[in-house]
């Protein structure tokens, strides 16, 4: 059966080379009934008939319930934007003006906000599938719960105050260990602390300020008796190590990093790696054919296939067409089968020949380019895109910006023209600037100033 496949993997067991398979359908699985993600989020009787429907189509091994990491941030009074095909938005934070630490008394219950939605759903899909389907409860990690409190005023408190930012972290690992019973009480196999953010604060930074947090969430989990999974979104591919060093039996990551590296580094540590078929390009905008292409080329990279679970690389686009999502389940299930499919296929390259590209120096402001996920979706894109827009009416005779957006296909031209390998990324002035870094207020300021001042120089 897949579950007892994926625990196999996640106790780090021999699977005589069969792979499981975890289709990250969040709001898309309201897509497949006909619901918007509002819909699929608030109500429990529609996001209970929207997962029955994955478990039908996508044959997973697991699956998580839910996919929604504003959740915490709503129940402790933060605001958010509700958008028809993704999750919500963060759009105010608790902590914006005053640096604190929230009450205990806001620690989640049974009742708080819509775990009531949550756990019915948890509920009763673990009576209905949770002997054959290990099930996933997705919760908002540390740091970007911190971020969501706070704002961005966060990353300029991680270099200006670390002792705050170390009692706030703390606060949201314990919040996140509530929120951990609840949904193991409901009877998940597998908790995956979810936090994009990761990928936007440096190893050095996370190994200070961080890792004590996250690790005494994995080490409740483990205390608690099921599975952990850390999931990170963006580039990585750095914070490998460190995120291992926190002791989660899982590690899932996105398109922006290589598996076969983080694999190197995931084995040493005897931990499981997900990942991390490219949500866009090949989910979104792909054929069958590059859907199971994409998981055969990914399988045949890696040499050592123990600790491997297949998935895509973060929660689904709303309008992944059903059958690139069956094809991916076909490619990693029947593997033999799917290479007699695509034996003699080979895939369209993204066509850049309408893409037109500034001339930056002749310009007569700065030009801010951010190349993001998905702004709305993705919380690292999301504070990425924050960090310009709160500095913007400080420096707008000076710079203007553009957001891009990478499910949008004129836009993932333009990042394959502009050769950026990893989102989300500020360019300015056509050079790549902020790689997977979320810049400081200050010196977002002063990297502007000093281009403007060098094009006003005669």
């Amino acid at each position: 059966m897949g579950k007892e496949l994926l625990m196999k993997v996640l106790n780090h067991e021999d699977t005589d080379g069969r792979i499981p398979w975890v289709p990250f359908a969040g709001v898309h699985a309201g897509k497949l009934k006909g619901y918007t993600g509002k819909e699929t989020l608030t109500d429990a009787s529609k996001l209970i008939e929207c997962l029955r429907e994955v478990h039908k189509l996508y044959e997973p091994d697991g699956m998580p319930i839910v996919f929604d990491l504003q959740l915490e941030a709503e129940i402790l009074g933060c605001d958010l934007l509700w958008a028809e095909n993704n999750p919500p938005s963060v759009v105010s934070h608790l902590l914006a003006d005053e640096k604190r630490i929230p009450c205990a008394c806001k620690f989640p219950t049974r009742e708080s906000g819509r775990i009531p939605v949550i756990l019915e759903a948890m509920e009763a899909m673990k009576r209905e599938v949770g002997d054959d389907t290990a099930l996933y409860g997705l919760i908002c990690g540390p740091l970007t719960l911190a971020s969501h409190l706070r704002g961005s005023a966060f990353f300029k408190d991680m270099r200006k105050d670390p002792d705050y930012v170390i009692q706030l972290v703390s606060y949201c690992a314990e919040y996140a260990q509530r929120m951990a019973e609840l949904y193991i009480e409901a009877g998940m196999d597998v908790i995956a602390v979810v936090d994009p953010l990761v990928s936007q604060v440096s190893p050095k930074a996370f190994a200070t300020l961080l890792s004590d947090s996250f690790k005494a969430v994995f080490d409740y989990i483990r205390l608690k008796g099921v599975k952990s999974s850390f999931f990170v979104c963006g580039n990585a591919t750095n914070q490998i190590e460190v995120m291992c060093e926190t002791m989660p039996d899982s590690i899932a990551v996105d398109e922006n990093v290589n598996m076969v590296t983080a694999k190197s580094v995931t084995d040493r540590f005897n931990i499981a790696l997900s990942g991390n078929i490219p949500l866009t390009t090949t989910m979104l905008f792909g054929t069958q054919q590059d859907n199971m292409k994409g998981v055969l080329d990914l399988l045949d990279s890696i040499g050592n296939k123990q600790n491997l679970i297949i998935s895509p690389g973060c929660d689904m686009p709303y309008d992944v067409p059903l059958e690139n999502a069956v094809a991916c389940t076909l490619a990693v299930h029947r593997p033999e089968e799917a290479r007699t499919l695509v034996a003699n296929y080979s895939s369209d390259e993204v066509d850049v020949s309408g893409i037109e590209i500034p001339e930056y120096a002749a310009l007569d402001k700065v030009l801010i380019e951010i190349f993001t996920l998905d702004p709305e979706q993705c919380a690292a894109c999301t504070y990425m895109v924050k960090s310009v827009e709160d500095v913007y009416g400080e420096i707008r005779d000076m710079a203007d910006y553009n957001v891009y957006k990478y499910f949008i296909k004129e836009d993932i031209a333009r990042t394959s023209k502009m050769g950026l390998k990893n989102l989300p990324t500020i360019c300015i002035d056509g050079e790549s600037v902020y790689i997977s870094i979320i810049p400081d207020r200050d010196e977002l300021i002063a990297e502007v100033t000093r281009r403007y001042e060098m094009k006003r120089k005669p």
